[in-house]
């Protein structure tokens, strides 16, 4: 049964790629069910108990076309009782001032809205100035560098899973 509903916007298709890693670390479409949110359905949102949001930082901290499109929906939403956790792409050396940015905007509009965070990711091993994604020191989930860092994701993402799969009880 499918328990995690992974929603996704890309622009140059690093965050489906990421999320389609994701999917496959945790087990497959048996477990996540990978959504663009551009083709979403507010109504989905409602089919899962446990969900991952994928965005990256466009330009100067700015969201994704999509997800752009899409942040006032998210107002519609009750997240009351769900967990949520989150990973970005984005560019520390080009962009430090905002790296993460869309991540941390994602995160705390959802948290308004009742999310429950999981899947903090601590900043070590990043050089960045900034960014909206930092609570309590840690990035709200996981940040991912393809630009920089491209070396460095698939262990990344090994670990964030095996993190998220104790936290979210998969």
């Amino acid at each position: 049964m499918v328990s995690i509903g992974l929603f996704y916007g890309t622009q140059t298709g690093n965050t489906q790629t990421a999320a389609e890693t994701l999917q496959a670390e945790f087990g497959g479409d048996s477990i996540i069910e990978l959504i663009e949110i551009s083709q979403a359905e507010l109504s989905e949102f409602e089919k899962y108990p446990a969900i991952i949001i994928g965005c990256p930082t466009w330009n100067v901290g700015q969201l994704q076309d999509d997800w752009d499109s899409f942040f006032e929906q998210l107002d519609e939403i009750d997240f009351s009782g769900k967990k949520v956790a989150y990973f970005g792409e984005g560019d520390q050396v080009d962009y430090a001032d905002s790296f993460q940015d869309a991540m941390g905007i994602l995160e705390e509009k959802i948290t308004e809205q009742g999310g429950e965070t999981v899947g903090y990711w601590s900043t070590e091993g990043y050089d960045f100035t900034e960014s909206k994604a930092i609570r309590d020191g840690k990035f709200v989930g996981l940040a991912l560098d393809e630009d920089n860092q491209p070396e460095l994701s698939d262990n990344r993402i090994k670990a964030w899973v095996a993190q998220l799969k104790q936290e979210l009880k998969v």
